[in-house]
């Protein structure tokens, strides 16, 4: 009843001042029906209000609902990326030269641990597989001495010192696996990756080493001590495997983090006599950033 009589004073445009002049009327006049219509005003407009205040409420609140974040997805799966690396590499050391060396002279295998450097292009071929194409550059440098000969010089005694380089140049191609997808296609265009993918891979390539020590020497036939240079580098090819995990930490912009071994070995040169080929195998452990587009 009071919503029929709400909606009949609405249709009469009764104005809420009128309720003041309702107290007399004719008879035969609409002042009654005036009355209650300006009643009814009264008493319905904190409903009307009321309804108003939650209808702008619920399309606020509907508003916010529906105006989510703006989702971190890139436009279309990459096709590519680029980025660069260091590691620490940890050197096997599983030949002679390495064990004569550490044997006569104050250097251990640990001496030819090195920090690397390089830089990756990856090419995606399928959701899951990436061909990588890599370089990497190292080096260690090493001062030394014999460990149970000196030289004499007048009244004194003066260690025979020498100092060992040792140089890694690698370039690789790989395969690399990811063993979870890499994101998930959310339309036509737009593409979410995950913000942490484990991969692991294996490949090939060519590396070339650089071994030389100069300073001061002792023919173990004549205990005679002399002044040279022992140097010998080739190419030789090698096998990795690695494994590790990307993660976003910018929308095109990832971090890795990973373990590689390496195995290679090559010839040494003439200096280096009666030496079997030098072993260039090691674990490398490092990170790097890399750029998807």
């Amino acid at each position: 009843m009071l919503l029929l009589g709400h909606k009949r004073c609405l249709r009469q445009q009764v104005p809420p001042i009128e309720v003041q002049l309702m107290a007399r009327y004719r008879p035969g006049s609409s002042g009654p029906v005036v009355s209650v219509c300006a009643a009814l005003l009264i008493l319905g407009s904190p409903f009307s209000a009321a309804a108003q205040s939650a209808s702008s409420s619920a399309n606020t609140n509907s508003a916010a609902v529906q105006a989510p974040p703006s989702p971190d997805f890139m436009i279309g799966r990459p096709r590519a990326s680029l980025g660069f690396r260091g590691s620490w590499m940890m050197a096997r050391g599983g030949s002679d030269i390495f064990d004569f060396v550490t044997e006569h002279l104050t250097l251990e295998k640990s001496s030819f641990n090195q920090a690397t450097f390089g830089g990756e292009l990856a090419v995606n071929i399928t959701p899951r597989i990436d061909v990588l194409f890599g370089a990497d550059f190292g080096r260690s440098t090493s001062p030394s001495e014999y460990r149970d000969k000196v030289e004499q010089v007048g009244n004194t005694t003066v260690p025979i010192q020498q100092t060992t380089r040792y140089k890694q140049v690698n370039l690789a191609g790989s395969l690399k696996y990811s063993l979870m997808p890499k994101g998930r296609q959310v339309s036509r265009f737009a593409w979410i990756p995950n913000i942490v993918t484990p991969y692991a891979g294996a490949g090939g390539g060519l590396v070339r080493y650089n071994l030389e020590q100069t300073g001061d020497f002792v023919d173990f036939q004549n205990d005679h001590i002399f002044t040279d240079v022992f140097h010998s580098d080739a190419w030789a090819p090698s096998v990795h495997a690695f494994g590790g995990v990307d993660i976003q930490v910018h929308r095109h912009l990832f971090m890795s983090l990973e373990g590689r071994y390496s195995w290679a070995d090559a010839p040494l040169e003439q200096k280096f006599i009666g030496f079997d080929p030098i072993d260039l195998s090691g674990f490398r452990l490092g990170g790097g950033v890399h750029v998807v587009f």
